[in-house]
């Protein structure tokens, strides 16, 4: 966010109407089919060149091509309002006179189809807590929807409608966009579908500290294309018709386009969604560094000949870094040999990754360079794939706790028990609905956490936790059969 503050500005989430929630490699999908043209006037406007000094460029290719592959995403959500018969009565009597209301409220977005059977991509904060999805086609055809998974951390969620012989996009190479570069924003502003907006890249590797997620990948692209509320989850397209991006912010003092938009490269973008669909949740890999930007003081305090690269902090004890030989006050040069400036470009070339895959890092120490292979792990230091089936544990079942729910219970982390069966929790008197943050002092942001706090206990396991009314709660019980 450190780069919008200079500027003065309020970063404001790019996603229409009264919905507002804070918190929109290897192909995974079939090969996705555009809009079809004649052959000619694919060659005439494929690998288009750039335009004449002092004319605009030709995007009409990438227009005709892109808007019919992006769609209007509805959402509606309910909740109970407490509402008061007589603010006197209250004064006098208390809260017994208080009575609790259903409201339905109602956001839209933008998506974008990226396989001919369906499935569409958008962002995590367009159906955060959504009750019902729906999405509406180009052609106006109306579908319900199904979210196939969602990752915060990425601000990525993936869902399918039962449709075939859809207009897709097929994905471009993000890595591969250069600044200066002509690009298209395709999305939904104030409810006005269809629309097209045109820019230029402005900046790569940006992170703007918006996606306050625990572990965030924050890598944006950063263009001059026009984006408003409702764009969020649109597409961000080369001259090729081709995605490179999902938009996602802007930054603006008004709640309006003020100049910058920001969108998710498409390399994290395909990492995620292949997750998401094969898996059913995003699978993170680690270096096991903590690592910062370098600047003037940082290169004359540890005498670094040149400004380049990411600064190694620390290296965590049997991580994966430490295991290839990378130590504390090395400077990361590159990863497969993609050069990484910062810590949001090292994050993303990490992101593309799954525990178990190793890479390529170049490191710095003592001003030489020397090539380490690194293989990644996972979350809980093993090279595992976690599967979907994770989120049942000991008889329940759980989701994720919302960034709503951590604001209003004071709590920064947590699991939310859905369902109970038989088995320990309910054994030991959990009940559906409560949050369990803590496992034997320990934070449990997910039930991967959990289970591996479990694995290692000896004995008995001791549970922390908050009911949804603020109720505070613990238990105990052993691991033993």
């Amino acid at each position: 966010m450190k780069n919008v503050k200079n500027l003065g500005l309020t970063l404001i989430i790019a996603f229409g109407s009264a919905f507002v929630t804070l918190w929109a490699y290897t192909q995974f999908f079939e090969e996705p089919q555009v809009v079809r043209v004649e052959e000619k006037q694919a060659m005439q406007y494929a690998n288009l060149p750039s335009a004449p000094q002092g004319e605009a460029p030709d995007l009409t290719y990438a227009a005709e091509n892109s808007v019919h592959a992006v769609v209007h995403v509805k959402v509606t959500s309910k909740e109970d309002v407490t509402t008061y018969s007589n603010p006197f009565y209250d004064w006098f009597y208390g809260d017994r006179y208080q009575r609790q209301q259903p409201r339905v409220r109602e956001g839209s977005g933008s998506g974008v189809i990226i396989s001919s059977d369906g499935y569409i991509v958008t962002n995590n904060h367009v159906i955060d807590q959504a009750d019902d999805i729906k999405v509406v086609l180009n052609d106006k055809r109306e579908f319900e929807a199904k979210l196939v998974g969602r990752d915060e951390t990425t601000d990525i969620a993936l869902l399918k409608i039962e449709a075939e012989q859809l207009t897709a996009l097929k994905f471009g190479n993000s890595d591969a966009l250069k600044l200066g570069e002509w690009v298209l924003a395709v999305g939904n502003p104030f409810n006005l579908t269809s629309t097209v907006t045109a820019g230029i890249v402005s900046a790569k590797g940006r992170n703007i500290g918006i996606n306050r997620a625990d572990m965030s990948i924050e890598s944006f692209i950063q263009t001059d294309a026009a984006v408003n509320p409702g764009n969020s989850g649109g597409a961000l397209v080369n001259m090729n018709s081709e995605l490179v991006g999902i938009n996602t912010a802007i930054a603006s003092q008004t709640g309006s386009y003020s100049g910058y938009s920001f969108a998710i490269p498409s390399a994290i973008v395909q990492k995620v969604i292949g997750d998401l669909k094969q898996y059913g949740q995003v699978q993170r890999a680690l270096l096991g560094v903590g690592i910062s930007d370098i600047n003037a003081s940082v290169a004359e305090k540890f005498d670094l000949a040149k400004i380049e690269g990411v600064f190694v902090g620390s290296v965590s004890p049997g991580g994966a870094a430490e295991e290839a030989g990378i130590k504390e006050n090395d400077v990361i040069l590159s990863v497969d040999g993609v050069s990484v400036n910062s810590v949001a470009q090292l994050q993303e070339q990490v992101g593309k990754h799954r525990p178990g895959d190793s890479v390529k890092v170049l490191i710095k120490r003592d001003n030489k360079s020397k090539p380490y292979t690194v293989t990644l792990r996972n979350m809980h230091g093993d090279t595992e794939i976690l599967t979907a089936d994770v989120n049942e544990f000991l008889g329940a079942k759980f989701d994720n706790v919302t960034e709503n729910e951590k604001y209003k219970l004071r709590i920064n982390q947590g699991i939310k028990i859905t369902e109970l069966s038989r088995g320990k929790l309910k054994d030991a008197g959990l009940r559906e609905g409560f949050i369990i943050t803590h496992v034997n002092k320990q934070e449990v942001s997910g039930v991967n956490d959990m289970r591996a706090i479990v694995k290692r206990a000896k004995g008995g396991i001791f549970i922390e936790g908050v009911y949804p009314n603020g109720e505070r709660a613990y238990f105990v019980f052993s691991t033993e059969e």
